[in-house]
């Protein structure tokens, strides 16, 4: 990545004030039982205050009221708080909405179900102070908690992935030249997946750096049903949206996880081969594809399960996706693919 191209950018000497440097938290939300909480946590926090908060309501018919409690808690803070509307256009597009409204050197980027700690103002403005002019983003530290009497299910170890996160905007803050240098989130993007990587991709490659930070903030487990794990993977399709992005080292220089799309396409088609070949009434060859269907789908349920509290709720919902994710993530991936074809590199749009 090229990090020395200093002539792409001109961030200037570091912002700062008697307090610390000046900051805006955006947070964008769909109004979800966590949002108070979110809320509380940063009303509480210890430190220098920011100078604005902004709300992002991404539900695609917002009701103002329904905002009304979780704004409540805010104390002194509702003052400096603005609530915006993004017509239901996925976190990309709330968090560009919110910025578009910042004023501040910097904004801190918050997720609505997501606790920041007590003394996170302090060690926000500490992160920033300590910010060298070539840097555009600092990442907070994520901190799942999980059931201490039982081992974690699959949703929870899923979630537990946070912690080790790169760039993640469940709490990162950012130079506000940066990402209006790069024209801010992809809006493309409609889920929270991938989005915030494929910024830092690009900030990176504008020549800026990322760091970790000090403060901490607590995602807790949100709970779930049981076929989140399925309705999860429409991320695939994001991922084939960065394949054309950032090329297919994408993985590597985003330090992401590869998945596993290739042990789904490969389940995938042999389940589709073995309904084929049995309608032509090729019996052998059927036999053999569904073996092969069976056997990746049996140890792709196991790797789910051993690790589990192996419940009986947790055992079952395990096989029953396990049965489904391949499919649907094939699904995704093709339908991603196809729809994202003509898709340039970055760069090659780049302001």
């Amino acid at each position: 990545m090229n990090r020395t191209d200093r002539d792409r950018r001109a961030p200037g000497p570091p912002d700062t004030s008697a307090t610390g440097p000046a900051y805006a938290v955006v947070i964008p939300t769909l109004a979800r039982d966590t949002l108070a909480d979110c809320l509380a946590a940063l009303a509480a926090a210890h430190g220098p205050r920011p100078e604005e908060i902004v709300l992002v309501d991404d539900r695609p018919d917002p009701e103002p009221r329904d905002l009304e409690h979780a704004l409540s808690v805010l104390g002194d803070l509702r003052a400096r708080t603005t609530v915006l509307t993004s017509g239901g256009r996925g976190p990309a597009a709330a968090r560009n909405t919110g910025l578009r409204a910042v004023t501040t050197p910097w904004v801190a980027f918050l997720d609505d179900d997501v606790q920041v700690g007590p003394h996170w103002c302090d060690q926000l403005a500490q992160d920033l102070a300590e910010a060298t002019p070539d840097t555009a983003a600092v990442q907070g530290v994520i901190a799942v908690p999980l059931p201490g009497e039982r081992r974690p299910t699959d949703w929870e170890r899923g979630t537990a992935g946070l912690a080790q996160a790169r760039w993640i905007t469940a709490d990162m803050a950012y130079r506000t030249d940066a990402l209006k240098q790069v024209a801010g989130f992809d809006e493309r993007f409609r889920r929270a997946f991938r989005e915030d990587a494929d910024l830092a991709l690009r900030v990176l490659d504008a020549g800026w750096r990322i760091r970790q930070g000090r403060r901490t903030t607590r995602h807790p487990v949100r709970p779930a049903d049981r076929w989140a794990s399925l309705r999860a993977q429409r991320g695939n399709a994001d991922d084939a949206l960065m394949l054309r992005l950032h090329g297919p080292d994408w993985w590597h220089k985003a330090f992401a996880p590869r998945g596993r799309i290739r042990a789904h396409l490969a389940v995938t088609a042999a389940g589709v081969a073995a309904v084929a070949l049995a309608a032509a009434r090729r019996p052998r060859p059927a036999a053999l594809a569904g073996l092969g269907w069976a056997a990746g789908t049996a140890e792709f349920a196991w790797a789910r399960i051993a690790p589990g509290p192996r419940t009986r709720h947790e055992v079952t919902t395990m096989i029953a996706t396990s049965v489904l994710i391949p499919p649907a993530a094939t699904w995704h991936w093709l339908s991603g693919r196809w729809r994202h074809r003509a898709a340039p590199a970055w760069q090659e749009v780049a302001p």
